[in-house]
């Protein structure tokens, strides 16, 4: 499996930025997907997740209501739309893909994209 997160950039406080992850062969209809996100010092966190068959999704508490997870699963490709973005947004924006139980749990995903940077500017 193969993934390359891409779509970062630097936006001001509202704003909005929709990160890509393409994916190698049939990854969406194998495994759940995840997006995750580091800043600098803290620990890798929970974002968002989808489920193989794309119906059911889940958010972290900070980014409910603001971002959206989906897949194109024609274009073998994940998306998350970022919108009202915040200065706390600001960290680099991991996709995995998970083979274990706990959608929120980062070692329960095994296959990882290489990160995109977003900062979000005040």
């Amino acid at each position: 499996v193969q993934l390359q997160a891409s779509g970062g950039g630097l936006v001001q406080a509202g704003g909005s930025l929709r990160l890509s992850c393409a994916a190698s062969g049939r990854t969406f209809s194998t495994y759940d997907m995840g997006w995750f996100r580091q800043a600098p010092g803290k620990e890798r966190d929970f974002v968002a997740t989808i489920t193989r068959s794309g119906g059911r999704t889940r958010y972290a508490d900070s980014v409910k209501g603001r971002f959206t997870i989906s897949t194109d699963n024609a274009r073998n490709t994940m998306f998350l739309q970022m919108n009202s973005l915040k200065p706390e947004d600001t960290a680099v924006y991991y996709c995995a893909a998970r083979t274990g139980v706990s959608y929120f749990k980062k070692d329960d995903y095994e296959y990882w994209g290489q990160g995109t940077q977003v900062t979000v500017s005040s």
